[in-house]
Parts: structure tokens; sequence; C-alpha cells
């Protein structure tokens, strides 16, 4: 009987496995709808002419049960084309449902065809309707039931007295209704049956073919799947895996890590990832040395709600890692000879600053005896080379004092004083160290700073030497007979020191790339600007040694500005640094302090 339906159902409506193969079970669920209507209506108006003959001769019944399945099968087509299916299934329902009543009521007995009849609706209904329409189902049929009691009961009664051939039509209309729902079921098992397996095959195909490996054990750790593609990972068998194959792959090193996050995962039911190193055999070559690999194990635990051991299987996805691993330790070493790098760089700058300070103390000295006229009387070409010599030795001691500076910077030694001092009493001492360079250009040295500023908390000498090389750039790359202005504010909880010129200006670039040790924004041979470029790298130190921040706004041709923002109250305390403080005695209780009406009065 099943694969004569089978047969039936794949001639009639075409069934279309490559439909269920693409996961389409819904529409064989229409599909099968669509022809359960056209059944119900062919069976009705095949039926009608015998009704119609017997409605001639007195017998209602017929007639009522072919105009019921005429009604039915019209009424789910017109549904199902306009898109109705769910209304269409509960259509199929209500009409056997409805057969079933009458055949009840015919038949006073209360068990009959009618009742059986009526007892495949909710069989129909799981099968093609959703889960209220269920529900609705098995009430209407308590409702049959008990109207079916009531006739035997001859509380209800049909409108003609019963004739022997009703039972005929009554089993032959439980026979068709029979039909059509093992029709129905046939078709969905068999297209779920069929979808199932494709998803299976899906899945499988998947798990088969992913670049990583996957592995699934039980609980103790034995092995129940391995995919393909371990084989490539490993370059061995998938059997060979099994048992203790994968536990003597794992470096020996690396074995409890495994060993524990397995057991973790399979105890908690929590995922763990670990890496681990894991031979990798060649098979061109079994006589060459082991080489192992770094890989990245997943352990996922499959956790089911109403299992009864205690452990849960696990499946772990497996990824070769070594590229990463390779190249985090490239830059490891990158970055080590780096750091060596800039530490040759500051011990060099720094031998170099204290070798060349001891002549060039003596250069300075011994040329400034000569132009002061201590050593005798100078012809005036001498005292101009003197000149020369001093100004030359004063220039050579200030790049070597930024060379020591900047590598005391770099070497983290350059340590700072907090103190509270006013920040305005900073002006005039920077402006007499640079008064004589902007004199020589006929540069005005200007200032914008109101009467409310602020006092601050930091080095006073690491802040004049940031307003000095503010200063000394701006005055440097001003053009002559500017004017060079020094402005403070405050700014929430930060002090503003802004130094402006209307020089040369700088380009986006170069004011990304302000800090930067030895940077100029006019590089290279032909630069027309002398200097070392470390002027703006010290600010940017003595800057982040007190947490402030540097900013720098400019324009080609219009001038820059640079503002360094200080914190009012000083740096942040490091606990390290704070030295813990041991109360002596306890405080007195709140209700032992007396309160005054004068003090608080005061207060």
């Amino acid at each position: 009987m099943r694969s004569l339906l089978s047969r039936l159902s794949a001639r009639n409506i075409g069934l279309r496995r490559g439909d269920l193969v693409r996961g389409r079970p819904e529409a064989l669920r229409r599909a099968t709808l669509k022809l359960n209507a056209r059944l119900i209506l062919a069976v009705g108006t095949a039926a009608m002419p015998f009704a119609l003959y017997g409605l001639v001769s007195g017998a209602v019944m017929p007639f009522v049960l072919s105009m019921l399945a005429i009604g039915t099968g019209f009424v789910t087509l017109v549904l199902h084309r306009h898109g109705h299916f769910e209304r269409a299934a509960f259509g199929q329902v209500y009409g056997i449902l409805l057969a079933g009543l009458v055949l009840t009521i015919v038949d006073p007995q209360i068990v009959d065809f009618g009742l059986a009849l009526a007892l495949l609706a909710p069989v129909q209904a799981s099968l093609l309707t959703r889960t209220p329409t269920k529900k609705q189902s098995w009430v209407l049929l308590l409702a049959v039931v008990t109207i079916g009691c009531f006739g035997g009961l001859g509380l209800v009664a049909w409108p003609e007295p019963a004739r022997p051939e009703y039972a005929w039509i009554a089993a032959g209309a439980f026979v068709v209704t029979a039909l059509v729902v093992a029709l129905t079921a046939t078709r969905l098992s068999s297209a779920f049956a069929v979808y199932e397996r494709s998803q299976m095959s899906a899945y499988r195909h998947l798990v088969e073919n992913v670049q990583d490996a996957v592995m699934r054990f039980t609980g103790d750790g034995t092995v129940l799947f391995t995919s393909r593609s371990a084989e490539k990972l490993f370059g061995c068998h998938r059997y060979e895996l099994s048992g203790s194959g994968l536990i003597d792959r794992i470096h020996v090193l690396d074995r409890p890590t495994y060993m524990k996050s397995f057991s973790d995962a399979s105890h908690d039911g929590k995922s763990r990832t670990i890496e681990v190193r894991m031979r990798r055999d060649e098979p061109g070559e079994p006589a060459r040395v082991p080489q192992f690999i770094w890989i990245e194990i997943a352990l996922t635990p499959v956790v089911e709600a109403d299992a009864a051991e205690q452990r849960h299987e696990v499946v772990a996805l497996l990824r070769d890692v070594s590229e990463r691993h390779a190249l985090e330790a490239e830059m490891r070493e990158a970055r080590r000879l780096a750091e060596d790098s800039s530490n040759a760089k500051s011990r060099f700058l720094a031998t170099i600053g204290h070798e060349l300070r001891t002549p060039l103390n003596a250069i300075v000295g011994f040329s400034e005896m000569m132009t002061s006229g201590v050593v005798g009387d100078l012809s005036p070409a001498h005292r101009e080379y003197a000149e020369i010599i001093h100004r030359s030795g004063h220039h050579l001691l200030d790049v070597v004092r930024m060379l020591l500076d900047m590598s005391r910077l770099e070497a983290g030694k350059f340590e700072i004083q907090t103190e509270s001092f006013e920040p305005q009493a900073l002006i005039d001492p920077c402006f007499k160290i640079v008064g004589q360079l902007a004199r020589e250009r006929g540069i005005e040295l200007a200032t914008e700073v109101p009467a409310n500023v602020p006092s601050l908390i930091g080095d006073e000498r690491a802040c004049r030497q940031i307003l000095i090389n503010l200063l000394s750039n701006a005055i440097k790359f001003s053009h002559d007979k500017g004017t060079v202005t020094v402005s403070m504010r405050r700014q929430n909880a930060m002090l503003a020191i802004s130094v402006s010129d209307t020089g040369i200006g700088m380009d986006q670039e170069a004011i990304r790339r302000i800090g930067e040790p030895f940077f100029q924004a006019q590089d290279g041979l032909a630069r027309r600007y002398e200097g070392t470029g470390l002027g703006l790298s010290i600010v940017k130190g003595l800057v982040d040694l007190h947490e402030g921040l540097l900013r720098a706004h400019s324009e080609p041709g219009k001038g820059t500005t640079v503002t360094v923002l200080l914190p009012i109250n000083g740096p942040a305390t490091k606990t390290a640094q704070t030295p813990i403080v041991t109360e002596l005695a306890p405080e007195p209780p709140a209700t032992a302090v007396q309160q005054w009406h004068g003090d608080k009065k005061r207060a």
C-alpha cells in the first residue's frame, strides 16, 4: 500500500526531489494541499450523478456528502491559488469533520464510520497545519463526538430515515478519506526523509572538506569521528589518530595543557581554546626528523540537557597557526633589535655628548677670555675670529645639551620634580634667553596672558625648557620683523601655553610628524634653516612626563601655533611611588566632637 501511494503521488504531481534536496519541504506541503483538494473535488464530482439519482428517489445524505466534497475541494483550491495555504489546510480538516458529523448523525450508533472519519481530521491537521490549528481540530472532534452521543440518545436525528445502503456509502467515504490522509503522510514523510538525508549529506560534505580538521570525542577521550582534512593537517591517515594516536602527536611539554583543557570541557560543559605543538609527518620522507607545528584546538562540549552521564562529548576544531607564531616570533625579534638599536643610539649620544662637553667648555671659555681682552689686546681680525669661535662653541654646546636631554628622555632617566609655581613668571627669563636672537632679526616678542592664570604644579625647570624651545623654533622659522606671541589660558583642568608666529608654516604631513627626533619641515641638504630637529622632540617628551598634550595648527605661509596643555594639578600620583601612611591613633568618633554655633556660621 505504501509503495502504491508513493507511486501514485509521484505520478500525479511529479515529486520534485531536486526541491527536496535543496531544502524545500514547505513547497511539498503546499503541493500536497493542492493534490488533496483536486482528489476531493474529483471524488465529489464523480459521486454527484449517483447522488442526484438518490436524491430523486428520496436519499438526501449522498447528495449532502457529494456537495460537501465538491465545496471543500473547490474552496481549498481557491485558497491555495491565492496563497492562503494555512486556511486551505484548515478547510480540508473542516471538510473531514463535517463529513464525519453528517455520518454520525445519520447513524444513531455512537461507534460508526462517521466517528472513525472524524478521528482522521486531527491526523490530517497534524500533517498539514500549524500548532494552533491542531489544537482546534481536537476541540472540534470533541464537539462531533458530543453530537454523536446526543444522536445515540435520540436528541439529534437526521431528517430522513436511515437506509441500508448508507452503511456502504459511509464505508466508502471513510476509505476515501483514509486514502487521502495516507497519501499526505506518505508524501510528507518521504519529503522530510529526503530533506534530512540531504541536510546530513551537506553537513558531512562541509565537515569533510572544511580547511580546519574536525574531531569528535566521547567524554573519556575516545575518538568518534575524524574529518578528511585531518590527513592533510598531520600527514597521516585518519585511523592513525584514533586511540592514543592524537595524544602521541602532542609535544610532551604540551600534553598536560591538552589533557586539562579536555577534562574541563568534558566536565564543566564550557568551551576551551588552547595552542599546542603537534607532530606532522611527511609521507614521502618517513626517515625525516619529526616536525612540530603549532595547532590551535577549540574544544566545544556537546551539552545535552537530559544526558544521564556527567561527562559530555567534545567536538574539537584543529587549525594550523604556525605561520602566526612565526610572525609573532619575527615581530618579537624585530622589536628586540629595534630596542637594542635605540639603546645603542642613546648610549652613543650620551657618550659623545659627555666627551664633547669638556673640550667645548674650554673652547667657549678661552674664546670669551680672548674677546674680553683678558689675554691682551687683539687686532680687529683676531677679535672677529674669536667671536666666531665663541658663537660656534655656544652653538655646539646647545646641540650637545639637546642630545643629552633627548637620550635621557628616550632612556626614561629624565626625572621631574613637581612643585607649585606661577606660570606667567616663566615668560621674562625665557624672553631674555631668546631676546638676542629675536633682536638680530627684528622680531617682536609679545604676550597675551590674563591676570587670573592659575598656579601650576609641575617641574619649573622643564616648563622653562619647553617654552624656550618653542620660542626658539618660532623665532627661527619666522620672517624678519615678524611677531612671536606667547599666550596662556585655562582650559578646563589644563593650562594651555601657546606660542604663535607668522613664519613659513607647515603642511599637514609635517604636523603629523611633529615630535619625531631629528625631523624638520624643510629637510635635505638644501634646507635654509639650521638645527638638529630635536627641539619639539624634547618638548613632546617633557610634556608626556607631565601627562599633558601637544597640539599644533599651521598653514604654509601663514605661520604656526603650537599649544602645550599641562594639567594644573600636575601629573597623577603613582601608587607605587607613594609611601604608605600608617595611622598612629584612630580618629575620634563624630559624636565626641562638639558643634558650636560660631563654627557653623564660619563654615
